[in-house]
Formats: C-alpha cells, sequence, structure tokens
C-alpha cells in the first residue's frame, strides 16, 4: 500500500536520525513536523526550527508547551541562515532535516518559500549532514511562485554527483490539483 507524502517523509526521516542527533526543520510551520522530530531524538537530542514568520514561531512554541517539549531551538530566520546557527563542530554531525516548501497554511499566502533561499539552505545542510543522513522537502507547488521553486529544485538536485548522493522523488501523478511531493536527499 503507498503511503501518503507526509507520511512518507516522516518514515525516511525514521530511518535515518537517531536519538541524541541535532536535527534542522527549515520551515516550522504550524509545529508538526518540529514536534515530530523533537520526539525522533529524545532529550538529548535538539531541533533547531526556523521560520521567517513570527505566527509559526508562536503556532510552534504553542504545540510544543503543550507537549511540554523542550528539546527545540527556534529560530526567527529564514532557513538559508543556517550556517549562522552552525559551526565546525557541527560537521557531519546533522541526523536530518525537513522542510514542508511553499506557504504557511492560514496566513499570508504571498509569504512563500523561494527557490534560491531553499537552494542555499539544502546546500548548507549538505556540510553539516552525517554521512546516510536525509534531508527531505515536501514539496507543496500549487500555489504562485510554487511551480518556479519546484523546477529550479528539480533542475538543481539532478545535478547533485551520484556517487556523493541519492535523489528520491515520491509523488502520486494521477491527482488533481498539483499534488505535493516529496524529495529526499541522502549523502554517501
Amino acid at each position: 500500500m503507498f503511503k501518503k507524502i507526509i507520511p512518507y517523509a516522516h518514515e525516511l526521516l525514521e530511518n535515518s536520525i537517531k536519538p541524541g542527533e541535532i536535527v534542522i526543520d527549515g520551515t516550522c510551520g504550524n509545529g508538526k513536523d518540529t514536534l515530530f522530530l523533537s520526539k525522533l531524538v529524545g532529550n538529548h537530542g535538539k531541533v533547531l526550527a526556523f521560520d521567517i514568520q513570527q505566527q509559526a514561531i508562536t503556532n510552534t512554541r504553542n504545540l510544543l508547551i503543550a507537549q511540554n517539549i523542550n528539546n527545540v531551538e527556534l529560530i526567527h530566520d529564514g532557513h538559508q541562515c543556517i550556517d549562522n546557527y552552525l559551526d565546525e563542530e557541527h560537521k557531519e554531525q546533522v541526523g536530518g532535516a525537513i522542510f514542508n516548501l511553499g506557504y504557511l497554511p492560514g496566513s499570508d499566502k504571498k509569504i512563500i518559500t523561494t527557490p534560491n533561499k531553499t537552494i542555499k539552505a539544502i546546500d548548507t545542510i549538505m556540510k553539516y549532514i552525517k554521512p546516510d543522513g536525509l534531508i527531505v522537502l515536501v514539496v507543496y507547488h500549487g500555489h504562485t511562485g510554487g511551480d518556479i521553486e519546484k523546477e529550479k529544485l528539480l533542475q538543481h538536485l539532478r545535478n547533485f554527483d551520484q556517487k556523493k548522493y541519492q535523489v528520491l522523488q515520491y509523488g502520486f501523478i494521477n491527482q488533481r490539483n498539483n499534488p505535493p511531493f516529496v524529495l529526499a536527499i541522502e549523502k554517501a
């Protein structure tokens, strides 16, 4: 049986991330992925959760407080700035990362992720991710600007050296209205 998009993205990360690791939520949104990552890494791990919108930071903080979660650092900044929050000691120490690309549900649909910033974040994380670590991108592209980000991401990831990375695309091709899909990058 095929898995839906988000459960499949989570399954990929469950198979890669270990307790005690540092992980990244590049777009914390309403906090569901942040909470998921928090539980994967446990009390000795840490989640760096980014978002450019204060509403997303607030939504995530409220969810984490309600769940009594304290291993998350909420960062009100764009994911393209990840390099400002990691340093040389983190090289090959990040267990994994997830991004939900598009816009924050229930908010201003003009505030969206953009290809240049997302690509910069991916390339930055690849410097820090452990061997066999994953970056998982859930690509929502049914909004203005979404197709541009989708195409630029696909173009960028097709150029990743297959000896160093495996790149997977998972999605349903017979669904209407621009269904989201998963891109997953595994470092060899």
